[in-house]
């Protein structure tokens, strides 16, 4: 992964579960927002969806604020059709993640669909 502004760019979709619970557990948040794409949209698990990395840095500083912890799961092998990829992690409550990341022009991958668990 090369780095970007002191942040670690995802080279594979695999890298983006690692670096997004890693930079909360630093409370990086600015790291953690640019896991997602520009207008990328954040499923919170609770019916409310966050638009835009904008938004979604207030969401993650919020969680970050309360000290929320987030835990490293058993990420599922990513789906790959192209510059598009499918994310997923059980996380050790049960609960499942989606995500849909996209290959960015200069290879790196991004997220640009966010679900925190969908069972």
């Amino acid at each position: 992964m090369r780095e970007d502004q002191g942040h670690k760019l995802a080279r594979d979709p695999q890298d983006l579960e690692r670096l997004l619970v890693s930079r909360e557990r630093a409370g990086d948040v600015d790291g953690m927002a640019a896991l997602y794409e520009p207008h990328a949209v954040l499923d919170c698990g609770d019916g409310r969806l966050v638009s835009g990395r904008e938004a979604i840095r207030p969401f993650y500083a919020e969680l970050v604020t309360m000290g929320r912890k987030f835990d490293f799961g058993d990420q599922r092998a990513a789906i790959v059709s192209g510059d598009l990829a499918l994310t997923s992690t059980r996380l050790p409550d049960g609960s499942v993640t989606a995500e849909v990341a996209r290959r960015q022009a200069d290879g790196t991958w991004l997220w640009v669909i966010d679900q925190f668990s969908i069972g």
